[in-house]
Parts: structure tokens; C-alpha cells; sequence
């Protein structure tokens, strides 16, 4: 087994020239769980405490304090949200202590097909929120607030956000029996194949879903069907595991997509203000994803809070910005964030079928008050460095196996 230490997964897993994946998966417990997750957690707001981590499954994974902490603030949206009801979002943190080692069996057979930007994160964790808030007059505080998370170091934010929808209200319900029954499913699913379309039973439904490959093409042909010809239920075909509807998330900003994306393509410091955390980390999943099949190879944070580890190394003003794009909500971090060189508001969410007032271009010595009007307010000048934008674009036609070395 892997030594125990205060990051990265801490079960047993095979290496490369170890067994088949069959015996590893009949020798390690939880080896086919934890090729799709590595934990579930449960965080609930203590009145002495505030948000605590209530539980996480399975038992034997190990979390540092810093990873716990991170968790239990990041599955919360902050009081300036008011989410009322159930919502989701994710988030993104940084491992602490041991990385994981990029040479395990299953990591290497699977980033070996997989297109680079889906790889598994050998350094962050992902996090997958579903948090619920609703009045309860038996809670003292009177509401009832919980979130359910899966923690991850696959971006598919597509498949566990439709996992999400149908295990947490069920959870909420009926609370441990049912979450052991459903991680006991997920360790009986087949292993994610770039390639492959594969059909994930849970709950008493079906989910179809297609892992993509390095070789696939946008327009590629349906995927294979998986040997259950027959299923009953028939499957919920997700369309994909990670892709975002990209129209509807960048509504707000269409007329400045061509500068954004030019943003992202030069790994420029950027903070993203929107009103709740399922906007901010919608949008900055859709910013990062504008560049594929090319990974965007700065740091990125769909959500963040001022209680965040890395606040301070984020905020400082004795250095220049890093190159991260961060997900916030609360209007603090305009005051705080001012020397940033790209800030992007977005206000409230339309009327369905409404097409948001497009949000303006402005520049940052306009952004002074928290009560900011919605726009993007940068000190870059469309194409205003030729030459680093050049630089960025030749990435574009390196050959296939130089972008995914």
C-alpha cells in the first residue's frame, strides 16, 4: 500500500507492472470507487462551530485539517449569496503535503487516452456541491443546511453534477444507509476508458455516458454501445461528462467572448464577481473551457472565499497578481482586488428566455465602490500584445502529440 501521508488518495492502488486491474480490484477496497472519486463528504452548519465536516465516506480516506477546512467553507455559499433552496456549484483546491504520483496503473492507462484537458489532477481536487437550505423549526437556528460532496480529480462536471441531482435529495432523506448503498454502487462501476461509452447504474437508474478520447473528433460518429443491449430501465443518456452549455453561461458577456478568450489564451490574472457560487463557478468552468482541446495550464478557482488557505497569497499586493482566474461572490474582494488588471461582473441572472443586458467594457480606475455596476473592467487592449498573443497562438499548431506531451 501507498505510505499514508497528508494528501492524495490513501488506499491501496496498483502501480505499473502490478497486477491486472481485476486483481487490484478484488485486493484493494474501494479500487473501483476511487477510479471515479475519492471521497463523499458531508458538511452541516454547527452553531458553535459553523460549517463542520460531518462525515466522509469512504472512512479510511484521509484528509489533511487544511483539505477538511477548505472543504467545509467551500461547500457553503457565503452570506452575501442567500441561496435559499437547493443549488449546486463546484469548487477547486490545492493538495497539501504528498502530490499524487502520476504512475499509478490506472492513472497512466487512463491519462494515456484521454485528452489532455481531461486528464486526472495530480495536485487539486475537485469538489462537487449540492447544498440545500430550506426553513426547519426543529433546527434551532431554523433552517435546515447541508451540502453533499463529491471530491473528485476528474473535471466531468456534467456526470457528478447529474450524480448529484439524483443521490443528495435522496440523502437528504433518508441520510447515511443511503449514501453507503450508493458509494457500494459507484464501486461496481467499470473504470472511466477514454473511448468508451459506458452504462454507470445508480439508484435504480441507468446513467450513459461516453469517456472521451484523444482521438475523437468533434463531429465523431455515435459512440459504441456498451454490451447491455437491453436495458431496463432504459439509460439517461448524458450527452457529456464534462461539457457546459456555453451559449447560456456566457449570455452576459457575448460581446466580449473574443477578449476573454484572449485573456485565458495568455494566462492573464482575472476575477470573476457574480452573485452566488453555482454563476461564479459556471463561469469560470466555461472560460477554461473555451481553449480545448488545449488545457488552460494556470490556476483556476471556480469558487473562492476569504477564508480560503491561499487568501492571502492570492490578495497580496507586494507582488504581481498570480496567473489564476478566481469564482467569488462577495462584493469585498472588488475593494480587495482593485490592483488586479481584469475584473468580470456579472449581475443577477434574467427572466428566462431573456437575453441579459450585455455587461461593458470599462476601465479598473472605474471599479471603487462594492457597489459596482456589472461590466468588465480591464486594462487590456484587444490584440495590445501581438507578440505574446503570437506566442499563445502557435500553441494552436504544435502537432497533436507535442500539445499532450
Amino acid at each position: 500500500m501507498d505510505p499514508l501521508s497528508g494528501a492524495g488518495p490513501r488506499r491501496a492502488r496498483g502501480r505499473l507492472g502490478a497486477a491486472s486491474p481485476g486483481a487490484r480490484a478484488a485486493a484493494a477496497p474501494w479500487a473501483r470507487f476511487s477510479a471515479w472519486l475519492e471521497c463523499v463528504c458531508v458538511v452541516t452548519f454547527d452553531l458553535e462551530l459553523g460549517q463542520a465536516l460531518e462525515l466522509v465516506y469512504p472512512s479510511d480516506f484521509r484528509l489533511t485539517d487544511k483539505e477538511k477546512s477548505s472543504i467545509c467553507y467551500l461547500s457553503f455559499p457565503d452570506s452575501h449569496s442567500g441561496c435559499l433552496g437547493d443549488t449546486q456549484f463546484s469548487f477547486r483546491i490545492r493538495q497539501c503535503g504528498r502530490q499524487k504520483s502520476p504512475w499509478h496503473a490506472e492513472d497512466w492507462h487512463y491519462n494515456s487516452g484521454a485528452p489532455v484537458s481531461l486528464q486526472r489532477e495530480p495536485a487539486h481536487y475537485f469538489g462537487y456541491v449540492y447544498f440545500r437550505q430550506v426553513k426547519d423549526s426543529s433546527v434551532k437556528r431554523g433552517y435546515f443546511q447541508k451540502s453533499l460532496v463529491l471530491v473528485s480529480r476528474l473535471p466531468f462536471v456534467r456526470l457528478f453534477q447529474a450524480l448529484l441531482s439524483l443521490i443528495a435529495p435522496e440523502y437528504f432523506d433518508k441520510l447515511a444507509p443511503c449514501l453507503e448503498a450508493v458509494c457500494s454502487e459507484i464501486d461496481q462501476w467499470p473504470a472511466p476508458m477514454p473511448g468508451q461509452t459506458l452504462n454507470l447504474p445508480v439508484m435504480g437508474v441507468v446513467l450513459q455516458v461516453h469517456v472521451p478520447s484523444r482521438v475523437d473528433r468533434p463531429e465523431h460518429s455515435p459512440p459504441k454501445q456498451c454490451s447491455h443491449e437491453n436495458l431496463l430501465p432504459a439509460p439517461v443518456v448524458l450527452t457529456s461528462v464534462h461539457e457546459l452549455d456555453l451559449f447560456r453561461c456566457f449570455q452576459p458577456v457575448l460581446t466580449h467572448v473574443q477578449t476573454l478568450w484572449e485573456l485565458m489564451l495568455l494566462g492573464e490574472p482575472l476575477v470573476v464577481l457574480a452573485p452566488s457560487p453555482a454563476m461564479s463557478s459556471e463561469m469560470v468552468l466555461a472560460l477554461i473551457s473555451c481553449l480545448q482541446p488545449l488545457k488552460f495550464c494556470c490556476d483556476y478557482r471556480p469558487y473562492f472565499t476569504i477564508h480560503d488557505s491561499e487568501f492571502k497569497e492570492f490578495t497580496t499586493r507586494t507582488q504581481a497578481p498570480p496567473n489564476v482566474v478566481l469564482g467569488v461572490t462577495n462584493p469585498f474582494f472588488i475593494k480587495t482586488l482593485q490592483h488586479w488588471p481584469h475584473i468580470l461582473r456579472v449581475g443577477e441572472p434574467k427572466m428566462s428566455g431573456d437575453l441579459p443586458k450585455q455587461v461593458k467594457l470599462k476601465k479598473p480606475s472605474r471599479l471603487k465602490t462594492l457597489d459596482t455596476k456589472p461590466g468588465l473592467y480591464t486594462t487590456y487592449s484587444k490584440c495590445g500584445d501581438p507578440g505574446a498573443l503570437q506566442v499563445a497562438l502557435e500553441t494552436l499548431r504544435e502537432p497533436p502529440g507535442a500539445m499532450n506531451q
